[in-house]
C-alpha cells in the first residue's frame, strides 16, 4: 500500500483512533471500582464531620461503622420506606430532589457515642454561583436545633464562595434553630453581618459571595423542609 496515500492516511487515523478509544475505555473500568471507593469513603468523611468527628481515608470507615448505629430513608409524611443501609448510603440527592416531595427517598443517618450522645444526621444538597454545593447537617434530638453541619462545593470561587467549605464558616450552625418558638418550620436566613446577635434562626453570609450565600439559604431551607414532619415527630 502507498503510505503516501489519502487512504493509507485515513484507515492509519481510524485504526488509531480505535485503538486509543480502546485503551481509554479499558483503564477507565479498571479505575471505575477504585473511584467509587474514594467517592463512598469521601462521602462517610463528611457524614461524620458533620457531627465534628475527624476521619482520614485509612480510618474513615471503621469510625462509620462504629458511631452511624443506624441509616434509613422516609418520605415527606416523616414515616420510615426503608432501613437498608446500603440503599440508604446510595441515595442521590440529585436525582430525588428532582422528583415530587411525595415521590423522594429522604436519607437519616442516626449518629451515637458516649459523650456526645445521638444526632440525626441529614443531607442537603443545593446550587451556587457557578455548581453544586452540598452537605450534611446534625440535629440533636429535639429535631429543631442544629448540632454540627458541613459543606462542600464544586467550582466555587476561592476565598468567596468557597469559603462555605472552611471550619470557620461552619462552626457557628451549632445551636441555631430550624423551627421557632410556635413549632413553625423557619430554617436559617444568611445576613450580611450575622443579623441580630444571638439571632436563633440568622447567619453571617460569606463576605463577597452573594449568590454562593442565597444558594446555601435555598438549600438549607429546601432541603430540611421536606423533613419538617419526620423532625416534628423526633422530639
Amino acid at each position: 500500500m502507498n503510505t503516501q496515500s489519502n487512504t493509507y492516511t485515513f484507515l492509519y487515523a481510524s485504526i488509531m483512533v480505535v485503538l486509543v478509544a480502546a485503551v481509554l475505555s479499558f483503564a477507565a473500568l479498571q479505575l471505575k471500582p477504585r473511584q467509587t471507593r474514594n467517592i463512598e469513603i469521601e462521602k462517610k468523611q463528611d457524614i461524620l464531620k458533620a457531627v465534628n468527628i475527624a476521619s482520614t481515608p485509612e480510618n474513615a470507615e471503621e469510625l462509620y461503622n462504629q458511631f452511624i448505629v443506624q441509616s434509613f430513608t422516609v418520605n415527606a409524611n416523616g414515616d420510615i420506606t426503608s432501613e437498608d443501609k446500603n440503599a440508604t448510603f446510595a441515595v442521590d440527592l440529585k436525582i430525588e430532589n428532582k422528583k415530587k416531595l411525595e415521590e423522594r427517598k429522604l436519607p437519616v443517618f442516626i449518629f451515637k457515642k458516649e459523650g456526645i450522645g445521638e444526632k440525626m444526621i441529614i443531607p442537603i444538597r443545593g446550587r451556587g454561583m457557578w455548581g453544586p454545593i452540598w452537605g450534611f447537617v446534625s440535629m440533636e434530638p429535639d429535631g429543631k436545633t442544629i448540632y454540627g453541619a458541613t459543606f462542600g462545593n464544586k467550582g466555587e470561587t476561592p476565598g468567596l464562595g468557597a469559603e462555605i467549605s472552611k471550619p470557620e464558616f461552619q462552626k457557628p450552625f451549632s445551636g441555631k434553630q430550624i423551627f421557632d418558638e410556635t413549632g413553625k418550620f423557619t430554617s436559617l436566613a444568611l445576613v450580611k453581618g450575622g443579623g441580630a446577635v444571638g439571632h436563633p434562626h440568622e447567619f453571617d453570609a460569606v463576605s463577597g459571595g452573594t449568590v454562593t450565600s442565597k444558594g446555601l439559604e435555598a438549600m438549607l431551607r429546601e432541603n430540611l423542609s421536606s423533613y419538617e414532619m419526620y423532625l416534628k415527630s423526633s422530639k
